[in-house]
């Protein structure tokens, strides 16, 4: 049986067009896509992204037990209010998720998605092993994620007037509890925003709140458009748990020192990186189409160092072009696309091409 967000009705009223997306009834638009996606690049839009996995970690290990599940190094969150990205692991090095952790006043957030929850539940249980930690399911906290240039200011008015300039000021990658509710600047964008989790019974109030000081609703259609904008990877798209980290644009999320921290994966994914040296690793490139036509999911890429293929590819409304993240062989210097029965060729850039509204490759 899908399941419903404690916003489900308010994606109704205002108009939302319900589709299954991982077991969940979600809003895919509220009537148009493309004017979704204008509306955070200019203005403010609101995501209901409730469906996500909120775990908090407690325990006298808790910074040894994450240390060990994810690449990035955790100590890096010498202090209450900052945050991370990083990748979770197997012992193959594959990607078992993609996720955020955050640390609290007195314990650990992390935040998963929800297409990998079961497994991602098991697998943060398994890596708990002996460590003195105890992991929580937040099932009753929902989140909403408020992004566009006007974004912060418009949240900044509907909170108490001492949480204001607390979260006005917001840096990236920094967070502040307040209360039961918890404030994130983290973002899947490419725009300024905040990921606001409260309790689940606050949140209808405050999505109405959000579109009466003119927040616009976006559902999962231009959700997918901006990130792909930003280059942010989707998860069983662009990596998943037969791909490694360094063949998916991840190497960043990865602490390679100190060189005694053993996390879950490294010695496999120090192997990768031998590999990617000598070549035989592919890497995820960015790719634009100057020429008419649309790049999609698992369309060939044809390039001078052998095949590749394209993992999440659409229309850019941002660019009016498209675009795409293309998994293909180290040393690439050229790309075609297999479009309309024949060969098109294709740009390569960063996998990064839209910043707060402003194309970045040149």
């Amino acid at each position: 049986m899908s399941k419903r967000t404690v916003l489900y009705q308010k994606h109704l009223d205002a108009g939302g067009k319900i589709v299954d997306f991982a077991g969940w009834e979600m809003p895919i638009n509220y009537g148009s896509q493309l004017a979704e996606h204008k509306q955070v690049r200019e203005h403010a839009g609101v995501f209901d992204v409730s469906h996500m996995t909120i775990v908090d970690i407690h325990g006298t290990d808790a910074l040894a037990y994450l240390r060990k599940l994810v690449t990035n190094d955790v100590a890096k969150l010498d202090v209450p209010g900052r945050a991370l990205y990083t990748g979770m692991l197997n012992e193959a090095g594959g990607v078992v998720d993609d996720l955020i952790v955050y640390r609290m006043q007195d314990h650990y957030r992390v935040v998963v998605n929800c297409a990998t929850r079961e497994k991602d539940l098991a697998w943060l249980a398994a890596v708990a092993g002996s460590f003195a930690v105890t992991l929580a399911e937040r099932p009753e906290l929902a989140i909403l994620a408020v992004h566009g240039p006007e974004a912060i200011e418009r949240v900044c008015t509907l909170l108490p007037a001492e949480w204001q300039p607390v979260v006005g000021a917001l840096g990236n990658f920094r967070c502040v509890e307040l209360g039961d509710w918890f404030i994130a600047r983290t973002g899947y964008t490419g725009e300024k925003g905040l990921e606001v989790m409260l309790p689940a019974s606050q949140a209808p109030a405050f999505w109405d709140q959000l579109l009466a000081a003119g927040v616009l609703p976006i559902g999962l259609g231009a959700r997918d458009t901006l990130r792909l904008e930003a280059g942010m990877n989707l998860y069983g798209h662009d990596m998943d748990e037969s791909i490694s980290p360094l063949a998916a644009n991840m190497e960043q999320t990865i602490s390679w020192m100190p060189e005694d921290r053993d996390f879950v994966g490294r010695a496999a994914v120090t192997l990768h990186k031998q590999q990617q040296l000598a070549g035989t690793l592919p890497i995820l490139i960015g790719l634009v189409l100057e020429s008419r036509g649309v790049l999609r999911e698992g369309q060939k890429v044809i390039t001078d160092k052998g095949d590749g293929i394209i993992t999440s590819g659409t229309f850019s409304p941002t660019l009016n072009c498209s675009i795409a993240l293309a998994r293909v062989p180290v040393g690439t210097t050229d790309c075609h696309v297999e479009l309309r029965g024949g060969q098109t060729a294709v740009r390569m850039v960063k996998p990064n091409f839209v910043r707060f509204g402003k194309k970045v490759f040149e």
